[in-house]
C-alpha cells in the first residue's frame, strides 16, 4: 500500500475549491484510483462514493478502510446505477480525473508505458479486447481511423501500415515492440516520444474513454443536487472539447470560462500534470 502514499493527485486545491465540500454530504469521485482527492473530501467532513473499473485500484482503496468511502468497481459510465445500489438519489459534488493514474503507467506488466517492456494489454478494467489484439487483427483502414481520430496523430496511415507490414512477420506482442514500429515508421520527434499519440490513440479505443465520458456527464448532470457541482480534469484536446461543449449545452452554471491549469510549481513537482486542464459547472435552483 506504500505506493499509495505516493499518489500526486493533480490540481489537489482546485478540485475542493471547486467542489466546496460541505460537512455531511455526499460526493462522487468517480475515477478514484490513489485516492489523492478523495481524502481532501473526507478530511473536509464529506461523505464519498468512490468509482473505479480497475480491480487492482479497488483492491488497494478498499485496504485504506478510510471512514466514510464507499468503494464500487464500476466504470463511471455506470454512476446511475452506482448511485442506485448506494441508496442515493442526489450528491452535492462529482469529481472525474481522466489521467491515467501512476500505477498504470509505472507497472510495465498492464501495457501503458511505450518506455517500459510489457504485454500490449492497456485495459483498464482488464476485460475486453487488448491492444495486443486491435494492433494484430484490425484492418488497416480501421487503425488508421483509430490513430487519426484518437490520437490526432498526423502520420496516422504510415504508422498503420507499418503495423500491418510488421504483424505480416509475427505477431506484434510488447510495448516496446509497438514502440520501435512506430519510431522506424515516423523517425523521432523533438516534441515527445514518437509513439505517444499511438498509444494514447490505442488506449483510448481499447477503453471506449470518449463513449464512456459522454455518458458518464449525461449521468452527472441528472444525479446533482441543486447547487451541486460536476468538477472533470482533462488531459488531451478531445476529452476537454468534449467537457467544454457539454458544459456550454448542458444547462449548468459555468464556473470556469477558461480551463484552470497547473501552475509551473506544480508541472515542476508533478510533471505528469502539464496538460492538465480542469472545467467545472454548478446545477443550479433551490
Amino acid at each position: 500500500m506504500e505506493a499509495i502514499t505516493q499518489h500526486v493527485p493533480v490540481l489537489y486545491q482546485e478540485v475542493l475549491d471547486l467542489l466546496s465540500v460541505q460537512p455531511g454530504r455526499v460526493y462522487v469521485d468517480a475515477t478514484l484510483g490513489g485516492a489523492g482527492h478523495t481524502r481532501g473530501i473526507l478530511e473536509r467532513g464529506g461523505l464519498v462514493l468512490g468509482l473505479d473499473q480497475d480491480p487492482e485500484a479497488v483492491e488497494r482503496a478498499r485496504a485504506l478502510n478510510l471512514p466514510g468511502l464507499r468503494v464500487f468497481q464500476k466504470n463511471f459510465r455506470h454512476l446511475k446505477a452506482v448511485l442506485e445500489e448506494a441508496g442515493v438519489e442526489k450528491v452535492a459534488g462529482i469529481l472525474a480525473d481522466l489521467g491515467v493514474s501512476s500505477f498504470h503507467l509505472d507497472d510495465p506488466q498492464r501495457g501503458f508505458s511505450y518506455q517500459k517492456e510489457g504485454p500490449l494489454d492497456m485495459r483498464m478494467g482488464k476485460e475486453g479486447p487488448t491492444a495486443e489484439e486491435v494492433v494484430n487483427t484490425l484492418p488497416l483502414e480501421e487503425l488508421y481511423r483509430i490513430l487519426r481520430d484518437l490520437g490526432e496523430e498526423k502520420q496516422a496511415y504510415r504508422i498503420a501500415k507499418a503495423i500491418v507490414e510488421a504483424r505480416r512477420k509475427a505477431p506484434i506482442r510488447t510495448t516496446t515492440e509497438l514502440a520501435e514500429i512506430v519510431r522506424r515508421a515516423v523517425g523521432f520527434r523533438k516534441a515527445g516520444h514518437p509513439a505517444r499519440k499511438t498509444f494514447q490513440a490505442l488506449r483510448m479505443y481499447v477503453n471506449d474513454e470518449l463513449g464512456a465520458l459522454a455518458e458518464f456527464l449525461e449521468q452527472a448532470k441528472e444525479a446533482l443536487a441543486p447547487g451541486g457541482r460536476l468538477v472533470v480534469i482533462t488531459f488531451h484536446s478531445l476529452e476537454d472539447r468534449l467537457v467544454k461543449h457539454f458544459l456550454k449545452e448542458s444547462g449548468l452554471k459555468v464556473l470556469t470560462k477558461k480551463p484552470i491549469t497547473p501552475t509551473p510549481e506544480e508541472v515542476a513537482q508533478n510533471p505528469r500534470a502539464r496538460s492538465a486542464k480542469l472545467r467545472a459547472g454548478e446545477k443550479e435552483g433551490a
